[in-house]
């Protein structure tokens, strides 16, 4: 008898350590004037489950290393099973020797209309078609999932970022907005296209060692960490030059702004000039941030 209580508390174990993901799912429908109909409470419900009890890798996870992440979906407007809404997906990850979690993607996706009807069974292919909703959701999943990946390993996303081009190969064939060239310069298409493009490599070098060589050492040394960060940001510096302006760099300093600001206005000091002049030409939007960097 023991013996099989020993067998199924470790396939417990097992099954509980495969999911990758801690996903605080949102629905929010206020904007409609019907917040409280059940429909919406019902598909907060499954993309919760969804998302938190699907296995999408072929990696195993222990409890503590599920990825912290969260996906607000805002309904503009419904009609019986038509929704009209965006999405906003945030991920973070933790930074070695600290409690505290790096924010790596922010990302606020208004392209999200889908069919929904309650209860209606939500399925993952991942080589073939679904739904919009469902498209979108996994599509989301696998950025996490590669952007996460890359932080701790130089390419370490690459079959997540696969999967994610591969939904939105099989997506187009849908007539949603979001997965084309043609829909836009900050769209599902644009993203996944730019991270696998060698124009913007700098980008996921950047994702590497600002997270492993800057953040993850600062609890060894938070000068030495800091200079890092400094010194991968520059990095940036190449891609602005070969494409100004682009999407890539609004969506790094999404996820980032705040964190710099905050990092570079405490702690051991190092010299900021040149990066300040560095994060306003790269990301003006934040200037107003940057100019808060008192060191």
């Amino acid at each position: 008898m023991n013996k099989y209580i020993t067998l199924l508390l470790v396939l417990i174990t097992s099954w509980s350590w495969s999911q990758e993901l801690n996903c605080n799912v949102v629905v929010n429908a206020q904007l409609t004037g019907n917040e409280n109909v059940q429909v919406f409470k019902t598909l907060e419900r499954q993309l919760t489950e969804f998302v938190n009890n699907t296995q999408w890798t072929d990696k195993s996870f222990k409890a503590q290393e599920r990825i912290d992440c969260s996906m607000v979906i805002t309904i503009d407007d419904y009609d019986t099973d038509l929704f009209q809404a965006s999405i906003q997906v945030q991920s973070s990850r933790p930074v070695y020797g600290s409690t505290y979690g790096s924010p790596v993607y922010n990302f606020n996706d208004k392209d999200f209309n889908f069919q929904y009807l309650e209860f209606q069974n939500f399925v993952f292919n991942p080589t073939q078609f679904e739904s919009n909703l469902i498209s979108v959701i996994t599509f989301h999943v696998y950025m996490i999932l590669g952007l996460d990946a890359d932080t701790f390993t130089e390419k370490g996303g690459d079959p997540y970022y696969k999967q994610a081009q591969t939904i939105l190969n099989y997506s187009q064939q849908n007539n949603a907005k979001g997965w084309k060239l043609e829909d836009g310069q900050q769209t599902r298409f644009v993203l996944i296209d730019n991270i696998l493009s060698p124009t913007f490599k700098e980008f996921r070098e950047v994702m590497y060692t600002y997270h492993r060589n800057g953040l993850d050492e600062m609890s060894n040394n938070a000068k030495e960490g800091k200079q890092s960060i400094i010194n991968s940001i520059d990095k940036l510096k190449e891609m602005q030059r070969r494409r100004p302006n682009s999407f890539l760099m609004r969506v790094f300093f999404d996820a980032k702004a705040d964190e710099v600001q905050q990092i570079f206005s405490g702690g051991p000091n190092v010299n900021v000039a040149e990066l300040i002049s560095t994060l306003t030409r790269l990301a003006p939007m934040h200037s107003s941030k940057w100019r808060d960097i008192k060191f």
